[in-house]
């Protein structure tokens, strides 16, 4: 429903912000890894997941999370598909291990990372390595590709060659080599050149 929230951050903590989007005020949970990202900013652009929150002590709500980046919110996504990792463990996890460390200890079957989030013990570490193993292997996270992840101009020139008809994938690794290789500061034009010469 919801993709991303851009607007003025009127209220922040470590659990939760409030942006100001248009003159209205959206409740966001966060890691602290987002936390982390947007402490010292004042206008920010969150992406979001939607939950439909139906529990029998209150009344059906929406609950929205918010990631200061793609990967974050993959993996929040991909935990929350395991069963028994519910939204606010997921989120829990992603306020406790950074993304690249999460990720590196479900793909290296290294359980005893997972255990040392509260409330995760041996059996659900071990369901969600055996769960999500497979899909993650594919992604290729580094601390590299998450640090360049929220980059304006990435995603435009991301979007623009996918409009073009490359691969999305492919043209991401591209284009985080070329920001990791000239920094992070390169127009989008440039950026669609440099990476259609690796394409």
């Amino acid at each position: 429903m919801y993709s991303y929230i851009e607007g003025k951050l009127t209220e922040k903590n470590p659990a939760f912000v409030v942006v100001d989007c248009n003159g209205i005020g959206y409740m966001i949970n966060i890691s602290l890894n987002t936390f982390s990202k947007l402490k010292d900013k004042d206008h920010f652009r969150l992406l979001t997941h939607l939950a439909i929150k139906n529990e029998a002590t209150t009344p059906v709500g929406f609950v929205l999370y918010g990631f200061a980046d793609q990967e974050e919110r993959n993996l929040f996504r991909q935990l929350i598909s395991v069963s028994g990792v519910g939204n606010s463990t997921a989120l829990l996890m992603l306020s406790s291990l950074t993304p690249e460390k999460l990720y590196s200890a479900i793909i290296h079957n290294n359980p005893s990372v997972l255990q040392s989030v509260k409330g995760i013990g041996a059996k659900s570490a071990q369901r969600i390595i055996i769960d999500l193993k497979d899909k993650l292997e594919k992604w290729e996270i580094s601390p590299e590709i998450i640090s360049v992840t929220h980059n304006t101009n990435k995603d435009e020139a991301l979007s623009g060659l996918t409009v073009l008809g490359f691969n999305k994938i492919a043209s991401e690794k591209a284009l985080n080599k070329i920001l990791e290789k000239h920094g992070a500061d390169l127009p989008v034009e440039v950026l669609i050149k440099e990476a259609l010469k690796i394409l």
